[in-house]
């Protein structure tokens, strides 16, 4: 059963598609990456299982079109180094929580550096995008489609979504419109410019997986032609997989 193309506008005042070779100092792509549009998606319908055998479907990617011209914008935050680990005994209240520090004396932090950081982003600003998608079920569930695709457009089409949809990092929200069948589709930028190698995914996209899964990098050739980027499909020769983590 042939999936049908589902369309969002997509738009925002910041953006961040974090490069990730680039760790310490975010810096980010000219345009959105699949794996970005794909979470936007995700955001909006998903129907993920903690059994990877009862997973019904995953968004892939078909094509981004840029409505707004790339512009950087330089953004300097204090963020804090450490991450909260959540312990069974504070949920059984049998411990008070300990809070992340940002700033102290020695005796809470444990040394004399302080719990925070500056960092600078080269962030986007003003973003849009015309993302499409369509819907790939995992063996099963193949003669779902259109129901899913039916409940998809009902969501999308209210405003719904299971988390606020953002570009990249989730300080930086993204707000979407679906794109009914006989709305005419408002025109690219006329950009060409080849991106080279830019992320595609994170996750290994071939099969449901599991929230315990390691990291599977995938990279792809990204060409703007006319504001158009094509994206192949993931088990595409196109879509180099499988290179692990950027160290």
């Amino acid at each position: 059963m042939e999936s049908q193309n589902q369309i969002l506008t997509v738009w925002g005042e910041f953006a961040c598609f974090t490069r990730p070779e680039l760790k310490v100092e975010r810096f980010s792509y000219p345009v959105i990456t699949p794996s970005s549009a794909r979470g936007i998606f995700d955001a909006i319908y998903c129907k993920p299982n903690r059994d990877p055998t009862k997973a019904e479907f995953r968004w892939q990617v078909t094509k981004i079109e840029i409505l707004k011209p790339p512009k950087y914008i330089a953004l300097r935050r204090n963020e804090v180094k450490d991450k909260i680990s959540v312990k069974k005994s504070w949920i059984e209240e049998k411990e008070i929580p300990e809070p992340i520090w940002a700033d102290g004396t020695k005796d809470m932090l444990g040394s004399d550096m302080k719990g925070r950081t500056q960092r600078q982003t080269m962030a986007l600003k003003n973003v849009k995008y015309c993302l499409h998608a369509v819907i790939r079920p995992f063996n099963g569930f193949v003669s779902n489609t259109k129901g899913l695709e039916a409940q998809f457009r009902r969501r999308a089409s209210k405003g719904k979504c299971i988390y606020q949809p953002y570009f990249g990092c989730r300080e930086f929200p993204a707000y979407f419109e679906l794109v009914e069948p006989e709305t005419p589709l408002e025109d690219p930028l006329p950009i060409n410019i080849d991106y080279g190698l830019m992320l595609y995914d994170v996750f290994d996209l071939s099969n449901p997986g599991t929230c315990n899964d390691n990291a599977s990098i995938s990279v792809f050739r990204a060409k703007a032609e006319n504001g158009v980027i094509n994206v192949p499909d993931y088990e595409s020769d196109d879509v180099f997989k499988g290179l692990g983590r950027f160290n």
